[in-house]
Parts: structure tokens; C-alpha cells; sequence
């Protein structure tokens, strides 16, 4: 295979993954109509059971057999704090809608974006597993309290509660925090009865098994429950394997969380350290609904004594800093594959010169100068190759024509050319390869980074994560690419050359529907692309003509 085949083999290569990427965004199915009102959640499955190991003590914990009560007994309330605005069920005390107003939404950005609704089921429930003890079916009292964050204040707590076994009080208590999306979700049994009783909570995350809107559900982005202990690491739990009874992950640890991901914005339970937990995933019968949580045991609790659980709830953008502080492995929800070990660096040079000139678009910028920069020997080396191969093109043809009917002997000359001229015929090619990963590493972060979200740049580029309005940056790297393309030597075989003339435009048109931020990499890279090869081409042209003058 020579190098212009080669060449080709890579473009095409790289332009049928993206290519296929941005077909599986454009022609998914569209997600399901509303199923329910706002506040009202479908019939839900019962309360979890925690497995033998798990049980605290000697005392066992029974399944729950409270009857569900009907959801239009249920109310809600909403709670604003600076970052959102949660809508809180009775029933159960679900936090049925989560508003976050930092955050557009992608098809109107004059509305904040929604993470918890019932468009997709998206609720986040918690319960007790025990006799008599209330699950995310029963309805609750709300205790009377403020539900606007208040401005001296960093905390505000939600309290409800509803009766026990014995005339025991159970309390479902949320504490929202200034600047944060993180929320704790605690659990206070007061044991009234003349036996020590030893509970389990379980707190869990209910989604349908449609993907966002404008996602691909199967190349583009993951969406779906995840678990991680530090045992097994990052486990992704597809909805179809949940629902054949085929998803593999940990069931029990001391350590680890539970989330339930999509792209850009995460829902995370994470229980206390050292503490012992059951992880479950399921799928409600007769719905596309699907039921992710984990399970922790309460401390036996004497009669007449009170004990409480709490559990971290994360409902937010993927902000890595954030999550990464908030428990170990969480920062992997921003999944970068089997190419992490590229682009988590990559992400963390893209925040730092962020950090310096306070712009997502002029961070992509510099930080393709500096990436071109490292590169800069590989790229002069295949530069100088193709412009090597550019000098050697009329001789190439000449003895194409020569020895059209042999094969044999027409490799058997290129290869002697090749040898006397001191040239590498895929000495333009392996550094492309090398630079490829990079490439594809640096894809992925843009594309996954919450930061790029709505990030502006400039003039008409309000949001880096959404593709050009006025594609101007596809159309000037579809220039960029047929100049580069000209710089190129000229395959001999016309088809070939045909083809490498319309790729420019093929790119082109697909890069209309990505993500601004990365046609910016892209454009940026190619300009500096074409000065260096230009450069490099000139003085090998130069230094060809030398030394063909001295021979004359």
C-alpha cells in the first residue's frame, strides 16, 4: 500500500466515525410523549430488599408492606436556592423536578435546563425497609419551614415525617447547600416500641431508558446507571442488560457510589466512607422505567432511642474539580474511554490555560498552538516527506507510463527511486498515526466537558458545545483543507486525486452539525498546519532546485 492509499485509509477511517457519530444524533428515535404530570410518578416497585449479608446485627429487616398511597393524595412545594429550585413530592418525599438556572436548555435556551421531570420519570426516592416502616409510596407531613435559600444562610433544610410502627415518628430531612449541588438526604427513626429494631434505607434514582434529547444512544454519549467501588472501578450499566437480567456490577462493598449518567449532568448517591452498602439496578414491569439505588444499614436502635442515616445526593452538571473531591472515581462520569489516560490530561492543561484567560474558545486556541508546538518535530518530519514525495511526483508517472503492464518491476523502480533519493514513502504517514489518538482524545473532552456548555467565544459563537449557527467555521476549515490538500502532493491515480479534493467538502459538511469548540481546534490547527507545510515546502523546493542547478 503506498502512501497516498494509506492517507486516504485514515481519512476514511476517521470520517466514517464521525460521520456515523453525528448520524446516530440526527436520526434517533424521538424520546416518548410526557407520561405524567409534573409531581406525579408512575406506579413504582416496592420497596428494595437487602440480601442476608447485609442485615445488621442478629435482628432482620422484613420487606416492606406498607400499601402504596394513590398519588393524588400526594402534594408538592419547591425549594429555590441559588443554584436550583427542586420540587419535593409528599409521597415519599421524591424530588420530582430540578431546575438548574445556571443552565439552558439546548433546543431553548430562554428556559433553565431540567434535570429531574416527568417527561422522563426522573426522580430522585428514598425509603425504609422494615415492618411498618414508610417507603417512597407512602405520603409524608411537611413540616413548616422557609423554601427559599436565605441570603445570610448556606443551608436549608426540608423536613418531613410521618408515623412509625408503635407511634414512633420517621423523618425524611433534605439539606440544600449554598453554591453547591450537592444535597443530603438523611433518614431519623425514633423507635417507640419495646424491641430493638434495625432498619435499612435505601435511596435510589428512577429514570425511563430514553436517551436526552439530541443524544445518540449508541455511539455518541452513555446514558444509563453506573456503579464504582475501588475494588471494580467504573461499571456502566446499560438499560437492556438491566432488563435481560445481564448487567454485571459489585452488589456489595464499603466504599463506592451510585449514579445515573448522561451526558453532561450526573445524579450521584454517595453513602458515608467505611460503611457497608447494596448496590441494585432494576426495571419496572409493564414500563420503560428503570430503578437504580443502593442500600445501607442503620444502626440498632434501642427502644426509645433515635438514630439517623444520611446519604450525599449530587444532582448537577459533571463539573470534574467538583466531583472528583466529592468521592473517589466519581470525576469518571465524564467518560473519556479507553483514551483517558490522553485526555484527562488534556482537560486539565484546557482548565489551566482557561484559568488564565477566562474564555473556553481562546483556552482551545492556545492550547492547539501548544499541542501543534509538541508536535511540531513528527509534523516537519512528514512534511518534509510529502514535499520530498511532491518533488518525485513527474518521475513516479513517468515510470508508471514506463512499466504500466509490469507490476512487478514498477515497484521493483519506485522502491530503487525511493532509495536513491533517500525517501521514506511513509515517512508522511506514521506521524499522522502517532497524532491521531490526540486528536480523538482532545474530540471527546470537548465534547463531554459541562464547562463547554453554553461557553461563548466570540461575536456569533454564544455556546461552544453547540454547532456554528451561521457555519462560517465549517466553511473556512473546509478552505483550509483544500488548501492544505493542494500543498499535498498529487496522487497519480486520478481517482485518488479526486477523491482527496472532495474531501475537503465531505468534512465540511459533516462538522455543520458539530460542536463549535471543536471546528475551532480544528480550524486553528489546519492554519497552523498549512504556514508550517508551506514553510517546510518551500525549502525543500528550494533546496531542490540547488541542487539540480549544480548537476546542470
Amino acid at each position: 500500500m503506498d502512501t497516498r492509499r494509506l492517507i486516504l485509509v485514515i481519512i476514511f477511517a476517521l470520517s466514517s466515525f464521525l460521520l456515523w457519530e453525528n448520524w446516530q444524533k440526527y436520526n434517533q428515535p424521538k424520546p416518548a410523549a410526557e407520561v405524567a404530570a409534573a409531581g406525579t410518578p408512575v406506579a413504582n416497585g416496592d420497596a428494595p430488599r437487602p440480601s442476608a449479608n447485609l442485615q445488621a446485627g442478629s435482628v432482620t429487616a422484613p420487606s416492606a408492606s406498607v400499601a402504596p398511597a394513590p398519588a393524588s393524595a400526594a402534594e408538592t412545594f419547591t425549594i429555590t436556592t441559588d443554584l436550583l429550585a427542586a420540587t419535593i413530592s409528599t409521597q415519599g418525599g421524591d424530588i420530582v423536578r430540578l431546575e438548574l438556572f445556571n443552565y439552558k436548555e439546548k433546543d431553548d435556551p430562554s428556559k433553565n435546563f431540567v434535570l429531574f421531570d416527568a417527561k422522563h420519570q426522573y426522580f430522585a426516592q428514598s425509603g425504609l425497609i422494615g415492618d411498618g416502616l414508610p417507603t417512597h409510596r407512602s405520603i409524608f407531613r411537611r413540616v413548616a419551614g422557609p423554601t427559599t435559600l436565605a441570603d445570610h444562610a448556606d443551608t436549608l433544610q426540608v423536613r418531613l415525617e410521618a408515623d412509625g410502627p408503635n407511634g414512633g415518628k420517621i423523618a425524611r430531612i433534605l439539606t440544600f447547600h449554598r453554591n453547591s449541588y450537592l444535597i443530603d438526604v438523611a433518614w431519623e427513626v425514633t423507635n417507640a416500641g419495646g424491641q430493638p429494631i434495625a432498619p435499612h434505607a435505601y435511596f435510589q434514582i428512577q429514570r425511563d431508558g430514553e436517551t436526552p434529547e439530541g443524544e445518540s444512544r449508541m455511539v455518541m454519549t452513555f446514558t444509563g446507571p453506573a456503579v464504582y467501588t475501588d475494588e471494580h472501578k467504573y461499571q456502566k450499566l446499560k438499560f437492556s442488560d438491566i432488563a435481560e437480567g445481564k448487567a454485571k456490577f459489585a452488589k456489595t462493598a464499603n466504599d463506592g457510589w451510585l449514579a445515573m449518567v448522561q451526558h453532561y449532568f450526573v445524579a450521584a448517591l454517595v453513602p458515608p466512607e467505611n460503611a457497608a452498602r447494596e448496590f441494585y439496578a432494576r426495571k419496572l414491569d409493564n414500563a420503560n422505567v428503570y430503578q437504580a439505588g443502593l442500600i445501607v444499614p442503620m444502626t440498632e436502635i434501642a427502644p426509645g432511642a433515635t438514630a439517623t442515616t444520611t446519604v450525599k445526593l449530587y444532582a448537577g452538571p459533571q463539573e470534574q474539580a467538583v466531583l472528583k473531591q466529592m468521592s473517589p472515581g466519581l470525576d469518571l462520569v465524564v467518560d473519556y474511554g479507553w483514551l483517558t489516560v490522553i485526555a484527562a490530561p488534556i482537560f486539565w492543561a484546557l482548565q489551566f490555560i482557561h484559568g488564565i484567560v477566562g474564555n473556553w474558545g481562546w483556552a482551545i486556541v492556545i492550547l492547539t498552538i501548544i499541542i501543534k508546538a509538541a508536535f511540531f518535530p513528527l509534523s516537519a518530519a512528514s512534511y518534509k516527506s510529502m514535499a520530498k514525495m511532491r518533488l518525485l511526483t513527474p518521475r513516479l508517472m513517468q515510470l508508471k507510463e514506463r512499466y504500466a503492464d509490469d507490476k512487478q518491476r514498477l515497484n521493483q523502480e519506485m522502491m530503487k527511486l525511493y532509495q536513491t533519493e533517500k525517501v521514506n514513502p511513509l515517512g508522511g504517514c506514521l506521524p499522522i498515526l502517532i497524532q491521531i489518538p490526540v486528536f480523538i482524545a482532545l474530540y471527546w473532552v470537548l465534547l463531554g466537558a459541562v464547562e463547554m456548555r453554553g461557553a461563548p467565544w466570540i461575536l456569533w459563537i454564544k455556546d461552544l458545545a453547540a454547532p456554528d449557527p451561521y457555519y462560517i467555521l465549517p466553511v473556512i476549515m473546509m478552505v483550509s483543507m483544500f488548501i492544505q490538500t493542494k500543498l499535498n502532493p498529487t496522487p497519480p491515480d486520478p481517482i485518488q486525486a479526486k477523491m482527496m479534493l472532495f474531501m475537503p467538502l465531505i468534512f465540511g459538511v459533516m462538522f455543520f452539525w458539530f460542536p463549535s469548540g471543536l471546528v475551532l481546534y480544528w480550524v486553528v490547527n489546519n492554519i497552523l498546519s498549512i504556514a508550517q507545510q508551506w514553510q517546510i515546502t518551500r525549502m525543500i523546493g528550494a533546496g531542490g532546485k540547488a541542487a539540480n542547478d549544480a548537476k546542470a
